[in-house]
């Protein structure tokens, strides 16, 4: 064999080598590949599976546990003084917690709304600017069903005269007192400066806790003068007191921050100088606290056990008034009191 001719050979040979090995090479990337995206695939197929198992667990504790969806009425009649902040949390607890629930909230006063309560088929809830009667109570345990007992906020008593009066404007709890027994009857009764003229006397009718907190805590049971102006609707009162320049009057505070601009507060001197109510005086313990009250709503326990839109907003205002309290007029209760309240309930679930 010629020289050419083994050279020629060795370079066939080297190539068809150098062309296996480029093929060897090329199917062993290729089955590399392959093997690695069959793997990727298992870990996705893995991660989606978890993925959906986690997902359909979450959904299964959303349908059980707080955040579930719910249907229904919750019915509350009672106290006009409460009525600012309950129909406050209605609105709130209807647009951003439970859509499909709906709360109706009306206020025919805390006495007139127990009578509704402590029925047949009555409300879901009373509010109270009150504490329940022992005979309410007794009415409810007839009924056979528990009236608790839910605090949600502290209000304070307000006494009101026309703006323009700039001689009644800082009052003792004795001369407040002395203006609703008849014992002062003129301006001048009180201080010889002040003009001679007629006091006009005005509050909420006896539908009211207020009135009955009025009569029983302030006047301690004593009859008010007979021509005493008694009114339903606090907004009348606030008309009333807005025209008559020798006029007083006396309601919650939350009606007279919201009319400020028609009606001013009497500053109270309970002994240790002029006190003007409001949300940093307003307290069990502070400086107004002479004239400050808790306020209620009473809540239907069976209600509460049969129907769990009633709990949950049972839950809600007492996990929320604090923060919407100020909004209405009142002065939230302490956190502690509320919390309390709020395990107890949560345990009904």
């Amino acid at each position: 064999m010629s020289e050419n001719h083994s050279k020629n050979n060795l370079y066939f040979w080297g190539g068809q080598i150098r062309m296996n090995l480029k093929k060897f090479l090329m199917l062993l990337f290729v089955g590399v590949i392959a093997v690695t995206l069959a793997a990727c695939g298992e870990d996705d197929t893995e991660e989606k599976n978890t993925d959906g198992a986690a997902e359909t667990e979450a959904d299964a504790e959303e349908v059980s546990g707080d955040s579930a969806e719910l249907e229904g009425n919750v019915v509350i009649d009672g106290s006009g003084t409460v009525y600012p902040l309950m129909s406050l949390l209605a609105e709130e607890y209807m647009l951003n917690e439970q859509q499909g629930v709906s709360v109706e909230v009306s206020r025919a006063g805390t006495s007139a709304g127990f009578k509704q309560f402590l029925s047949e088929d009555g409300t879901d809830f009373n509010d109270a600017s009150r504490e329940i009667k022992e005979e309410e109570a007794a009415a409810a345990e007839e009924l056979g069903f528990e009236a608790k007992e839910l605090k949600v906020a502290l209000d304070g008593l307000t006494i009101v005269i026309h703006p323009e009066n700039d001689y009644a404007n800082e009052l003792t709890p004795e001369e407040i007192v002395g203006i609703f027994l008849g014992d002062y009857t003129t301006w001048a009764d009180i201080n010889p400066d002040s003009p001679d003229e007629e006091i006009s006397t005005y509050g909420p009718n006896e539908n009211h806790g207020t009135y009955e907190f009025f009569y029983e805590n302030i006047l301690e049971e004593q009859d008010l003068r007979d021509d005493v102006n008694l009114q339903q609707e606090y907004s009348t009162l606030v008309t009333l007191i807005s025209e008559d320049v020798n006029s007083i009057g006396f309601f919650g505070f939350g009606y007279y921050v919201n009319n400020q601009d028609s009606i001013q507060a009497v500053s109270v001197d309970f002994g240790d100088g002029p006190v003007e109510p409001s949300l940093d005086t307003i307290a069990e313990d502070g400086d107004y606290a002479g004239f400050t009250r808790p306020v209620f709503t009473y809540l239907n326990m069976n209600h509460a056990e049969e129907k769990p839109q009633v709990l949950d907003y049972a839950i809600y205002v007492m996990e929320e008034a604090r923060t919407f309290a100020g909004d209405a007029g009142f002065a939230p209760i302490p956190d502690e009191e509320a919390d309390a309240l709020v395990e107890e309930l949560e345990a009904l679930r």
